[in-house]
């Protein structure tokens, strides 16, 4: 298989998808009809209620769902071949994860921008909602820990016998230099933007020559060598004040900005595979290994593995408290909705299809040093094989990087503010917001800086304390959110009386994946622990495993009563209508 033929292929498939099935979609659920205002404007507040003109909001949610997911995914789904990834990814991304994305924002943006804790609230039982948000939350701990930490590291210098290498860390110095300018251009912009009124189109110009200037200037001058220690601390004070700071001002300019540091990526990548179009060598990159793998770890098998690995590339739990979280909070209008949260799904399978071809060539050219160098260094070493392109290997590299830490920046800062929200909304009952509270404690609960710090500090010591120990659970995790995210949209399009039948098949397949996946994970523990391990690790994770199968089977159950209940009550009013009618024509 050549790889410019895979991309093809793909991107024809998933322009479809979004055409054809978002199309249907918006019709099925009546998104964008009656002009409804969105919470962006009924409920602006200049913080976290902001409207955002579309490409804004775009640049803010694709840079906000796809972190490292879509890339360090189907890296790590690799072993099972390229076939059954890409697959996945289009079936995926078009009838899973494009639906829960989608449905997420359009039912937050009815519910007055509240989370998807709120939705499962006001359509399932206030118990359901507090499970939700307690596993929610300790997931997004989980993912501020995660990102700290491979941020810190892209940032970190590399030390040898206590002394910085400077020759070895010039790169982290260079993709340090240029965050840190980014994001002062970020506030410059915003101000720019929304303060003195400049016209879009003038300050997106001179913001991408800003980014241009910034990497230049980070390429070459670099003073910063810190530890990744050191960063770590650093970074956590920067999302203390990202995730309080009111959005206008770094939120949306710099994920917008963000969002063409992304874009250029893609470009690079598809100049990469168009120029060197290079074929798939069977014997390093099979299409299909098989349903059971030895990867070192122990056998790995396809089902469930696949489906939480790729996570991002094809669905992925995060998404739905990012659409219900932050993007709801700053759509302008409802029409706004399709292309901001389907197609920025598919956009981020074109990135996972992308990410497999540059698994290929990494594998042809020796770049298998971890998932930032497959990646970049497939797709540099792509631009260096076009004839005329070859001194451009490095600088393509180092952009590559930049754009992979950029991508976890600003997923890190998006979910210190999602997790501030959900400590929020934990304490406050239906309809109330925080100014409505009244009595110290849960005033303090509420408070929205208390929430961050305390999410921050969490986040930081579990990213330098051993988050590893327990990230083997994510995947399992971040699906079981995705599950119940799609199950919370469908019994409100059923309360709402819309067809929610498009939700039917992934909610339950998702569930599936879920708990097999986590039996398999307690398992696994239990025998660890069995066999005498020391380590708090497997202890950790069999426990929090059996605490999400409990959560999962809770939450499923209560939501299939509740679609269940609800299609008796459509027959019911169904057969009423039908008796009425006949009883019109005896008359």
């Amino acid at each position: 298989m050549n790889t410019l033929v895979l991309l093809a292929v793909c991107l024809v498939i998933l322009l479809c998808g979004y055409i054809f099935y978002g199309r249907w979609l918006v019709k099925q659920w009546g998104v964008g009809k009656g002009d409804i205002p969105t919470p962006a404007h009924t409920m602006e507040d200049g913080v976290d209620y902001v409207p955002a003109k579309a490409p804004v909001l775009m640049g803010h949610h694709f840079s906000s769902i796809a972190g490292a997911g879509p890339i360090t995914g189907p890296i790590g789904a690799a072993m099972f071949g390229w076939l059954p990834v890409t697959l996945w990814v289009l079936v995926g991304g078009i009838f899973f994860g494009g639906v829960h994305d989608f449905g997420a924002l359009f039912a937050s943006v009815r519910h007055n921008g509240q989370s998807i804790g709120e939705i499962i609230s006001a359509n399932m039982s206030k118990r359901a909602k507090q499970l939700f948000i307690i596993f929610s939350y300790l997931t997004l701990i989980l993912v501020v820990a995660a990102f700290a930490a491979i941020v810190a590291s892209t940032f970190g210098a590399v030390y040898e016998n206590g002394v910085v290498n400077e020759a070895k860390s010039a790169t982290q110095a260079s993709v340090a230099m240029v965050s840190l300018l980014f994001i002062a251009v970020a506030i410059v912009f915003g101000f720019a933007v929304y303060r003195r009124h400049t016209g879009m189109v003038a300050s997106t110009i001179l913001g991408v020559g800003a980014i241009v200037l910034c990497m230049a200037i980070g390429m070459n001058f670099h003073p910063f060598y810190f530890s990744t220690h050191t960063w770590m601390w650093l970074i956590g004070l920067y999302i203390t004040i990202a995730s309080v700071t009111p959005v206008w001002i770094l939120l949306q300019p710099r994920d917008y900005l963000s969002s063409f540091l992304l874009y250029a990526m893609l470009i690079v990548a598809i100049i990469g595979i168009v120029g060197a179009h290079p074929d798939i060598n069977p014997d390093l990159f099979p299409a299909y290994t098989g349903f059971s793998v030895d990867n070192g770890n122990g056998t790995q098998y396809l089902f469930p593995i696949l489906f939480t690995t790729v996570a991002c590339g094809a669905i992925s739990g995060f998404h739905s408290l990012v659409s219900s979280g932050t993007t709801s909070k700053q759509l302008d209008k409802e029409s706004d909705a399709k292309p901001i949260a389907y197609g920025g799904m598919l956009l981020e399978c074109v990135l996972a299809i992308i990410t497999l071809c540059a698994i290929a060539y990494a594998r042809e050219t020796g770049h298998v040093k971890g998932a930032t160098d497959i990646f970049a260094g497939g797709i540099a070493a792509m631009i260096g094989a076009i004839p005329g392109l070859e001194s451009m290997e490095r600088s393509m590299y180092t952009l590559l990087v930049l754009t992979y830490s950029a991508f976890c920046l600003t997923s890190l800062d998006t979910a210190t503010r999602l997790a501030r929200f959900m400590f929020q909304e934990f304490w406050l009952e239906p309809g109330q917001t925080p100014k409505d509270i009244d009595g110290s404690f849960k005033k303090l609960m509420v408070n929205p800086y208390f929430a961050t710090i305390l999410t921050v500090i969490l986040g930081v010591l579990l990213g330098m304390g051993g988050f590893m120990k327990i990230w083997g659970l994510f995947g399992a995790a971040n699906q079981l959110l995705a599950g119940i995210g799609l199950l919370a949209v469908a019994t409100w399009l059923g309360n709402a009386g819309k067809n929610n039948k498009m939700f039917l098949i992934p909610m339950t397949f998702m569930m599936i994946v879920t708990l097999s996946s986590l039996v398999i994970i307690v398992r696994n523990q239990i025998i660890m622990i069995m066999n005498g391990t020391t380590d708090w690790g497997p202890y950790a994770q069999a426990g929090i495993g059996i605490l999400l199968i409990g959560l999962a089977l809770e939450l499923a159950v209560e939501g299939y009563r509740t679609i269940i209940h609800q299609r008796k009550q459509a027959k019911l009013e169904k057969t009423a209508e039908l008796s009425a009618g006949l009883d019109e024509m005896e008359d």
